[in-house]
């Protein structure tokens, strides 16, 4: 009974309100599918300058939905909003876990999306969260990212990701995150 309601609490409440307070736009042409990508983790462990107990591989497969919310001058370039969602494959200590998350960002750029610096907080729930010595605390993970695209072909582009998972203490604090560096690979639509 204390872990669902601590779940409901710290995990599917946020969402919910999240969902309910989010202004809901006007036309549905204004929600258009901006990118999908691929991504694989390159780094080694490190947790924001700590070390990791355990070595984790991420794979996952996201996409990009543009939001109602942008300005852009007329040279092309400005200040949008996307939705970033993704579910993959997390593994570590032999044991693996899907990992689904949604998170808002914030985007500097092109227009045309073809360079894009963002910046977003969201959350993530994993279908595991204990892999050998290392309990992430929980389901649910608040999740942080930063990255940039930059284009190589067309409509192809290859990208970096910075990936912070963290519970913030809600689960005690003997629980521990993770960070990942990947690389993403991403079509532009």
């Amino acid at each position: 009974m204390v872990l669902s309601l601590r779940l409901f609490r710290f995990g599917l409440l946020p969402i919910v309100i999240g969902g309910l307070i989010a202004p809901a736009p006007t036309y549905s042409e204004e929600l258009e599918l901006q990118r999908l990508s691929l991504r694989a983790r390159v780094s080694e462990r490190t947790l924001l300058g700590e070390q990791a107990p355990e070595d984790f591989r991420e794979y996952d497969v996201s996409a990009n939905v543009r939001l109602p919310w942008s300005h852009y001058a007329t040279s092309g370039w400005g200040a949008g909003s996307r939705l970033m969602a993704s579910a993959g494959l997390l593994r570590g200590a032999e044991k693996n876990a899907l990992v689904v998350s949604l998170i808002p960002e914030l985007t500097l750029g092109s227009e045309d999306g073809r360079f894009v610096l963002d910046l977003g907080v969201g959350g993530a729930l994993f279908s595991r969260w204990r892999f050998g010595t290392q309990d992430y605390g929980g389901p649910f993970q608040f999740a942080l990212t930063a990255g940039v695209t930059v284009p190589v072909y067309q409509k192809l582009g290859l990208g970096y990701r910075f990936l912070h998972y963290s519970d913030a203490g809600v689960n005690g604090s003997d629980t521990i995150g993770a960070d990942f560096h990947m690389v993403e690979f991403s079509y532009r639509f």
